[in-house]
């Protein structure tokens, strides 16, 4: 997986947002008991560090016999983290580290059989298992909360990145071939094939990937960063099998290598393990991997580049993107990158900060230029600012606005209160608790740590945030000195635009054609011959059953039989139900409301997702939208609006259609939050048409840049848009019926007609007649927090008579009397019901300007409490494990692809950046085929229990307990049924489930593809092409 850099907009928010924290801390305690200077296991400890405000300590490692680096942070934490990193930095753009970290996973030394990463997803309980290619480190993460698994999963990374097979058919198949388009004969075409070769045409279909990979390639023009890690498509042919084992050699080694564990795990036993399996097996060495530190220019550059059209653009003629980057300072001085990454906030983040100002708000463009904000993932830091949707002719205008607010800035320095509100955010962030806090923590610290920068000072956030608050004190221009001295006056300054070419994609396949006949035609005869037989050769290894039986496994029966139960109490504010649920928050309160949608008129439905992503951002009461934000940063961590879209649980034609809203607060913020959600409910602005059209424009940006990644999504919606009642609400609000729907608006010259479209919507939603609440905090605050949600009930508009519903059938559902406090039964969810609705077939093609396609083809079986749902659950595992993932990605060279059942009962088979399409239709036949001729074990079987249930039993932070109930009104009761359900699936449930529900002429199948051109589609009268 290549890890695109992204800029950090918000201060280190990839560790924070995780953070999980318990009140026990043995883990943390224990390990303040070594000492500087022991040995453990090879391993000498270099530094004990207690982190206090984290709740974990920190020990420093460095193993004696290879100089390899050691971080282990010891936190009470169950969900245990190990990562492996290697700084890798290549001198090209032919994707080496990239295709090194797909091809050492495909075997090792103790684990020769093919593919042992793939095959470990469904013989352990791993919480996570990936690995990422970053511009400067490739990194092999996987967490768990098994001790067994854990060392396990241990011995098979430990294997594979010290002594992979790095097979030549592995490299052929995950990096790049030449092999016919039908392998099989001879006289058809020879053509590019290979995962990484497909998954890089996929990714630069996305033109913010284009702009983001430029932009870092010229600002940072010296070394490593001027290439694409990644690998640019038409270089990845020019690698070589033995170029990619000399790098593997020179650069997975130990003295190249950064290991970091997490958890409440014993040290010990992780530092026992990697020395004897891998590190006694090596000599220390210099790598001579280190990036050199990139030249100052002596004069700003400016740069133009070419992408793709954007066939969803509210504008055609305002395609165009523009940025100003500025090199800063070394993320080795980690104070100075914190300081720098609060400065990049307060320039950018939200309606009061001096770039939105100026930028958004000057009507030349849609949304901020890609990468804006300060980006740490690079060794020299640097900050970009800019603007996308805009007039090739605006682009000195951009420039110049951005020159003339860094000069204001300079002048007027910033306001007080956006400083506190800035910190406020940091205290949040801090204290929010979430399942991954191990591997936020990995990524958080990689890219200091890679270059030698001490990762145990990037922990210590406490004593920066009041170095930080010193420094305002004593100096109050300290933040315009920094802009001044990074913004004003630096002359590694780059301009960057990007435009779009008609012929961009074709000129790309033109060059992609002449390289292909460049190599075909330097093939001899039998060079040519060999290529044929090769592909023979990977075809057969690929087809022929595989032996795993040397990769360790967990067993069934190391699966708890129960879940834990969750208490909660379900009370009433007048006739409004609200949830309890009484968690270790830290602190913190976490309130959620849903609003029924059932009186709302239908011509207002399409437009709820747009009210939902303004509702909240257009002002309300006597806050105009500006200070409105400004309040939201002070006295909360976030307040968000989504619509809501639940099917029901025992009928596929019941479904729950609504508003959710969230958000969270530190327990002494808890009046002012809800102050402000009482303003929006009661007084909520829709009378400025200015700032409307700047969120419109905004939303349907971020709406047309989704797609390139979210491709595979979209086709799902689509495809099952007509299997189901709640899937045609699913696509009317999040599919592409609603990014099509969003280009129109935007293109509108006249918003009048559309705010009042919100403010009648507001009228049916912002209402206390059809809502429930939930609040999640601790014990000792939840009586003070239930007074002030009471209170804001109290206060909020209720309808004196009930507006009957636009649907007629409701089906009227209990909040479950198990958690009634009282015991009364009063309170119920109501959900539409249509006996009416009949699924129907449809086949629809997406005609996109991508080298690649996205597919999806969605199945009608049952509801979630049926019988067969857990078969089914785990017949998709199956699938995917034992047939999918080898025809559609090892065979068909598609990033990914695979089936999984989701909560509402639709069955979707997927593919994502696939260079076939209606082939893997067939495929997804030939695997029902497959499934219902039972040609499968029951060590299959077992395997894909574990992996389901690594998912079930995925950890759940205390701000999210009772969410099932609330959301989607599944009791613990429920799901422990459906746990016992699972372990009781037979080998034959899965022929029969198949065979029922699969099998064609059984249940309504529904398909869909985004994806390049495609003639045999458009001549077929079946399919709808949009």
């Amino acid at each position: 997986m290549i890890r695109q850099g992204r800029a950090g907009l918000r201060l280190s928010r990839a560790l924070f947002k995780n953070s999980w924290r318990c009140q026990a801390s043995s883990a943390s305690e224990k390990a303040l008991q070594y000492k500087p200077g022991e040995t453990i296991h090879g391993f000498t400890v270099k530094e004990v560090t207690p982190v206090p405000d984290l709740f974990l300590t920190a020990v420093k490692l460095d193993h004696e016999g290879t100089g390899a680096k050691y971080l282990h942070v010891a936190r009470e934490d169950s969900n245990n983290l190990f990562s492996v990193q290697f700084r890798t930095t290549p001198l090209d753009s032919t994707g080496v580290p990239h295709i090194l970290e797909h091809t050492v996973l495909c075997g090792s030394q103790k684990y020769p059989c093919r593919d042992p990463f793939f095959k470990m997803l469904n013989r352990s309980l791993s919480t996570f298992m990936n690995a990422f290619t970053a511009s400067d480190y490739t990194m092999y993460p996987f967490s768990t909360q098994n001790a067994k698994d854990f060392q396990n999963l241990l011995s098979v990374y430990l294997d594979a990145v010290f002594f992979p097979c790095l097979r030549e058919l592995d490299f052929w198949q995950e990096g790049w071939r030449l092999e016919h388009e039908n392998p099989t004969d001879s006289t058809s075409p020879l053509i590019f094939k290979g995962i990484v070769f497909n998954e890089m045409k996929g990714a630069f279909t996305d033109n913010e990937r284009v702009f983001s990979q430029q932009l870092q390639n010229k600002l940072l023009s010296d070394h490593t960063y001027s290439v694409v890690s990644g690998g640019e498509p038409l270089d990845i042919p020019d690698l070589t099998w033995n170029q990619l084992k000399q790098f593997h050699a020179t650069h997975y080694h130990p003295s190249n290598a950064r290991f970091f564990t997490y958890g409440n795990l014993p040290l010990e036993q992780h530092l026992k393990q990697i020395h004897e399996d891998a590190l006694t097996k090596f000599q220390s060495i210099d790598p001579h991997t280190e990036v050199p530190v990139q030249q100052r220019w002596s004069s700003m550059r400016e740069y133009h580049i070419t992408c793709g059209v954007d066939t969803f653009a509210s504008d055609p003629a305002k395609q165009t993107m523009v940025s100003m980057s500025f090199l800063l300072s070394d993320i080795t001085d980690s104070f100075e990158a914190f300081t720098l990454s609060l400065l990049s906030s307060l320039l950018v983040d939200g309606p009061n900060s001096p770039f939105y100002k100026a930028l958004l708000e000057a009507n030349l463009g849609t949304d901020f230029s890609p990468d804006t904000g300060f980006n740490n993932y690079t060794k020299d830091t640097y900050f970009s600012v800019g603007l996308q949707g805009i007039s090739k002719d605006d682009v000195q205008s951009v420039k110049e606005i951005i020159s003339k607010t860094i000069h204001e800035v300079v002048e007027k320095g910033f306001e007080p209160e956006r400083i506190e509100a800035l910190l406020h955010k940091l205290e949040i962030q801090m204290k929010h608790q979430s399942t991954s806090f191990g591997l936020s923590l990995a990524s958080y610290i990689a890219t200091c740590w890679n270059h030698d920068g001490d990762p145990v000072d990037l922990l210590k956030i406490g004593e920066k945030i009041n170095k930080f608050r010193k420094c305002l004190k004593e100096n109050p221009t300290f933040l315009q000195e920094k802009v001044k001295q990074y913004f004003q006056d630096n002359l590694h300054t780059m301009t960057l635009s990007m435009s779009p070419d008609e012929s961009y994609y074709e000129k790309k396949a033109q060059l992609e054609n002449e390289k292909l006949n460049q190599k075909v035609k330097a093939l001899a005869e039998e060079e040519r011959k060999q290529v044929y037989e090769k592909g023979l050769e990977l075809l057969e290894l690929q087809s022929k059953p595989q032996d795993a039986s040397c990769l360790p496994a967990l067993k069934v029966s190391d699966i708890e039989p129960t879940i834990p139960h969750t208490d909660l109490e379900l009370a009433y504010a007048g006739e409004v139900p609200v949830q309890y649920s009484a968690q270790p928050t830290n602190g913190m309160v976490y309130f959620r409301a849903i609003s029924s949608l059932n009186s709302l008129p239908e011509e207002l439905k399409p437009y709820v997702p747009l009210f939902c992503s303004v509702i909240s951002k257009m002002g309300c009461g006597v806050y105009n939208y500006r200070e409105q934000a400004q309040q939201m940063e002070l006295t909360t961590g976030g307040m968000a609006v989504s619509p809501h879209v639940a099917s029901d649980d025992s009928n596929m034609d019941t479904y729950e259609q609504g508003v959710l809203f969230s958000s969270i607060c530190l327990d002494r913020n808890m009046p002012d939050m809800m102050h402000l959600w009482s303003e929006i409910f009661n007084r909520p602005r829709f009378d400025d048409e200015e700032r409307l059209r700047v969120l419109v424009r905004m939303s349907a940006q971020e709406m047309s840049n989704s797609i390139p990644d979210s491709g595979h999504s979209y086709a799902a919606i689509r495809a099952s848009r007509t299997l189901t009642p709640a899937g045609e609400l699913q696509e009317l609000f999040n599919g592409m019926d609603q990014v099509r729907m969003m280009k129109r608006i935007a293109e509108m010259s006249d918003l009048t007609p559309l705010l009042r479209k919100m403010s009648r919507i507001r009228k049916y939603l912002l209402l206390s007649d059809s809502i429930r609440c939930s609040v999640n905090a601790t014990p000792q605050q939840m009586s003070a927090a239930a007074k002030e949600v009471e209170h804001f009930l109290a206060g909020i508009h209720r309808n004196k008579k009930e507006r009957k519903p636009v649907r007629p059938h409701i089906v009227e559902k209990s909040l479950h009397p198990d958690y009634l406090a009282d015991g009364s039964h009063k309170g119920c969810r109501k959900l539409i019901h249509d006996p009416t609705f009949k699924s129907c077939q449809m086949k629809t093609y997406f005609c996109l300007p991508f080298p690649v396609n996205y597919i999806g083809e969605c199945v009608r079986t049952v509801p979630y409490v049926h019988a067969d749902y857990a078969s089914l659950r785990l017949l998709a595992r199956v699938m995917t494990a034992k047939f999918l993932h080898g025809e559609i990605r090892e065979k068909g060279g598609a990033y990914g692809g695979g089936a999984k059942l989701s909560f509402d009962g639709i069955f979707t088979f997927y593919s994502y950046r696939d260079p076939s399409s209606l082939s893997t239709l067939s495929t997804f036949e030939k695997a029902i085929d497959w499934a219902r001729s039972g040609k499968f074990t029951s060590q299959d079987l077992d395997e894909a229990k574990l992996s389901v249930f690594s998912a079930v039993d995925s950890p759940v932070a205390p701000s999210d307990k009772g969410m099932n109930v609330f959301l989607h009104g599944v009791t613990d009761d429920m799901r422990q049924k459906h746990r016992e359900q699972l372990f009781a699936v037979s080998h034959s449930d899965l022929i029969n489930v198949a065979s029922r529900y699969l099998a064609v002429g059984q249940c309504t199948h529904g398909s869909a593809i985004l994806g390049p051109e495609n003639v045999t589609i458009a001549k077929d009268p079946t399919w709808i092409v949009r």
